[in-house]
């Protein structure tokens, strides 16, 4: 099993623990990332996509394939990427563990319940606050969420939609193109912008699905690859739209208040 490892946000000193990720080869065994509490995580500031994946091999087949690098979202708008042991030094170590009867599919989606997590002081994360919604009603089971792998801009958009149908919001739809409006996703009672660029996302956009969710009378969320600017996480403070921020697995974080009063609102 994944261990924790203590991280330090070098731009707010904010105290987080973060769980690496565990994947599943295409053997069934069990791969994790090995991270290196010794070094300090480095402030993403530009995303590109050779620099958002690491090589790392299976202790069981040896197999050397690309995962996700580990990044965390700081509740300051930070996003941090978690150093990774090189290949060459950790030798293609993974987590020893019992074969899974069926390997997943090509996409590797990794199991929700063992994703890379970050605690946010004096704020729930996405997924204790759905826990704690789950012990509340337990006649309501409500089964683990599956992300999906992100490699290119649809992947992004569906991993959102996927995640707000999780979280229970009715015929939610993804734009077949790009409005002009910037609205990505549909659904009962939500309107959601995904922005999988490098950049971070501005308050313009920020601003913009607010006057959409006004017009049509329905809440707002917003998905980005990169994080946000410090403005456009102010401004949707004060508007009460939802920010969340995608990993490559495919797996959102809140990272601001209306984030986590969404999530609490659905449980």
């Amino acid at each position: 099993m994944a261990e924790s490892v203590p991280v330090c946000c070098p731009e707010c000193r904010r105290e987080h623990t973060y769980t690496p990720p565990v994947y599943q080869c295409d053997c069934g065994a069990p791969v994790v990332l090995p991270l290196r509490p010794d070094v300090p995580p480095t402030q993403v500031h530009h995303r590109t996509w050779d620099d958002s994946w690491v090589e790392v091999g299976c202790s069981a087949c040896g197999t050397s394939v690309q995962w996700p690098q580990p990044e965390l979202g700081c509740g300051c708008g930070t996003l941090l990427r978690l150093p990774v042991a090189p290949y060459a030094e950790h030798g293609g170590a993974g987590a020893p563990g019992p074969t899974a009867p069926e390997a997943q599919d090509a996409s590797r989606v990794p199991p929700a319940s063992t994703s890379g997590t970050a605690g946010r002081t004096s704020e729930a994360t996405a997924t204790g606050a759905l826990e704690e919604c789950a012990g509340k009603r337990p006649s309501r089971t409500r089964p683990s969420f599956q992300p999906v792998t992100i490699r290119t801009a649809q992947d992004a958009r569906t991993a959102a939609a996927q995640y707000l149908r999780w979280l229970g919001f009715d015929a939610v739809r993804v734009t077949e193109k790009r409005a002009a409006s910037g609205v990505d996703l549909r659904g009962g009672g939500i309107v959601a912008h995904v922005d999988p660029s490098t950049d971070p996302t501005g308050f313009g956009d920020v601003e913009t699905l607010w006057l959409n969710g006004l017009n049509e009378e329905a809440g707002t969320a917003c998905f980005s690859l990169a994080g946000y600017t410090r403005e456009a996480r102010m401004r949707a403070d004060s508007l009460g739209v939802a920010l969340f921020v995608l990993d490559l697995t495919g797996m959102p974080q809140a990272v601001n208040d209306p984030a986590d009063d969404l999530i609490r609102s659905v449980c």
